[in-house]
């Protein structure tokens, strides 16, 4: 896998080339780019999709001790990502994690379309029962440590507070082997999730939403019409406030719309991004 060094440390990516135009998926917290393994194929034969592991608890290479990893500075770290590797007219995606509202008007002048999916927005941060669950977690000495540790056993990934709520049906062992174990073995990367965690203000969303008001480019809005994580108001409510948005409902889903309905989202995302820009 490539790796590109920013400010913060080493990000891994996935690119896969090509000429078409450049789609770039962002996952949220303690998943990295496999998250989008099914959303991927199905969009790659006439675009470019580059995927990201960020620094949430999945990287598998430490950040600096010094780095910034808080929203604001993830944000920034979208950013300079889409600038160190110099793309162009993108298709910023995020999904689940609600970072990329940090980074969406940072980078206005590579962003050229913006896709939100089912992700934590305005007063939901953390998000629901797994994200209030590991956030108190991480203001605990030892609490990250503890919650990964309880992480080895597959059956308690699927409970409410971690992954239960977040889909209509299981996701596979084998995925949420490599999603926490970089977390289960590494301190250091412990260490990273913690310093993130421990930053989030709950008025950081709400900033970052009032934010995306000046974001006048195209914008989607695609939410999970059974999400019990994140209120469909609330896709709403950004399809509102995004000045040049509209807002697709996908049925019989989940938050994790590229999990549960892979193949209806990257339908919504290639029919966007066909159409012709302003």
């Amino acid at each position: 896998m490539p790796t590109t060094e920013l400010s913060a440390g080493v990000l891994e990516y996935e690119d896969t080339g090509g000429d078409g135009p450049v789609v770039v998926l962002l996952h949220g917290l303690a998943m990295d780019g496999s998250y989008w393994r099914k959303v991927v194929p199905e969009l790659s034969p006439d675009h470019r999709v580059v995927v990201p592991t960020l620094p949430l608890g999945s990287h598998r290479v430490p950040m600096r001790p010094d780095a910034d990893l808080s929203s604001r500075g993830i944000g920034r770290l979208q950013a300079e990502f889409l600038e160190r590797l110099d793309l162009r007219d993108v298709t910023l995606v995020g999904s689940d994690s609600g970072l990329f509202q940090f980074a969406a008007p940072l980078a206005r002048d590579r962003v050229a379309r913006l896709v939100v999916t089912s992700c934590e927005a305005f007063e939901n941060f953390p998000p629901g029962l797994p994200g209030r669950a590991i956030h108190l977690a991480s203001k605990i000495p030892g609490g990250i440590a503890a919650v990964a540790a309880s992480l080895r056993l597959r059956p308690l990934r699927r409970t409410p507070a971690t992954l239960g709520r977040m889909t209509k049906r299981p996701i596979p062992h084998e995925v949420t082997d490599r999603w926490f174990q970089p977390l289960i073995g590494d301190p250091d990367i412990r260490r990273d999730l913690t310093r993130y965690l421990r930053s989030v203000r709950p008025g950081d969303m709400l900033e970052a939403a009032e934010g995306l008001r000046t974001f006048d480019r195209p914008a989607l809005v695609v939410w999970a019409g059974e999400d019990r994580c994140m209120p469909l108001a609330h896709g709403r409510r950004l399809a509102d406030l995004l000045p040049n948005a509209r807002l697709v409902e996908i049925a019989d889903s989940g938050t994790f719309l590229p999990e549960d309905q892979p193949v209806a989202l990257a339908r919504a995302i290639r029919e966007f991004t066909e159409k012709p820009l302003a």
